[in-house]
């Protein structure tokens, strides 16, 4: 299936909904969970989960990660199908970087409300506005706007890939706003210009609730500490607020989630404020249980995430669906774009 075909068949807004519960059509307990994973042996395929998935799907994934992590998986992967938990720009993702595997993603429909938010031919009128800008997109796009652009990034490299573009040349930072205005904080790049796209699950953790959860959390907790992810409407209030004395200066900062598991590993605060979709949550919880991880806003569950479903993975490795393809001729415009994230930063 391709992303064109995804977008007019996906169920967006308030249609969406989360299919198939936990368990259904899958057999008790732990028993769905060994099937799952004789399906994938049988089928020479390697499960990759993002953090924000479910967490029983996280506990039956091969590998769980960000997306830059899970790039990088899937560039180098030796197995004959990837099967993608997440969303469907990951799955084409995985796709451009590993074109000779099979690609598939347990549920179809799985969109992402800011990759939906700027389209190729917008990105292309935004070119001719400013001939010889370079573009810089967020892994969050689809095949098509990444074909469009000069590199990719993730919330993880974003202000190294942005750096790397000489300085005198003007950039264009898309989709995500709060994301782009990070990445200006952090270079103090002035000819930065950012699309005025957002995720809508973080662009909905407010300022005033960060500030008042954590009052309540550090009134607990002295020593508590906030991980804010540079998606949310809130980074860079929440910044600002840690410099005027309302938040613990030196103990909030900004992550992407391979950087808050990074900090989970060796932090000592006895408790954390964590900003981002809650899936994050499981991850950091397996990584120090001796910390309390406490969700900014327990309602930043990004419904696309959680329509991967037991049911729904079992029928991806028994039955091979959903294929994801990608046009070659988008792919081999976007790989150069893409090699280029998974390149930045890595060790």
């Amino acid at each position: 299936m391709t992303g064109a075909e995804v977008q007019a068949s996906r169920v967006t807004g308030a249609e969406a909904q989360v299919t198939g519960a936990p368990g259904e059509g899958t057999a008790a307990g732990g028993e769905w969970a060994a099937e799952a994973r004789r399906l994938a042996r049988e089928r020479d395929a390697v499960i990759l989960a993002h953090n924000y998935q479910a967490p029983e799907i996280q506990d039956v994934a091969d590998h769980v990660g960000d997306s830059l992590a899970l790039s990088r998986l899937a560039a180098r992967s030796t197995a004959s199908v990837i099967v993608f938990a997440g969303v469907y720009f990951m799955a084409e993702t995985a796709k451009i970087l590993a074109p000779d595997r099979t690609v598939l993603i347990p549920e179809a429909r799985a969109g992402c409300s800011l990759a939906d938010g700027i389209t190729a031919e917008q990105v292309r009128e935004w070119k001719a506005q400013y001939p010889g800008a370079a573009v810089v997109a967020y892994v969050n796009t689809s095949a098509e706007v990444k074909a469009e652009s000069d590199l990719c990034c993730t919330s993880a490299n974003a202000a190294q890939v942005v750096a790397s573009v000489p300085e005198e040349r003007e950039v264009l930072f898309l989709p995500d706003q709060f994301l782009g205005a990070h990445v200006r904080r952090v270079t103090g790049r002035a000819n930065l210009r950012v699309w005025a796209g957002e995720c809508h699950v973080h662009a909905g953790i407010s300022p005033a609730d960060l500030r008042r959860k954590a009052h309540d959390i550090i009134g607990a907790n002295p020593g508590a500490e906030l991980f804010i992810h540079p998606e949310c409407g809130c980074s860079t209030a929440a910044l600002w607020q840690a410099g005027e004395g309302d938040l613990p200066a030196g103990r909030t900062r900004v992550l992407s989630t391979g950087g808050m598991l990074a900090a989970a590993r060796t932090t000592k605060a006895p408790a954390v404020l964590v900003a981002t979709e809650t899936g994050m949550l499981h991850q950091l919880r397996r990584a120090n249980p001796a910390v309390r991880w406490e969700a900014a806003n327990p309602g930043a569950v990004c419904r696309y995430m959680k329509m991967t479903t037991p049911a729904a993975l079992l029928r991806c490795l028994r039955e091979g669906v959903t294929e994801v393809t990608v046009d070659p001729a988008v792919a081999a415009r976007a790989r150069r774009a893409v090699e280029a994230m998974v390149t930045t930063g890595a060790k």
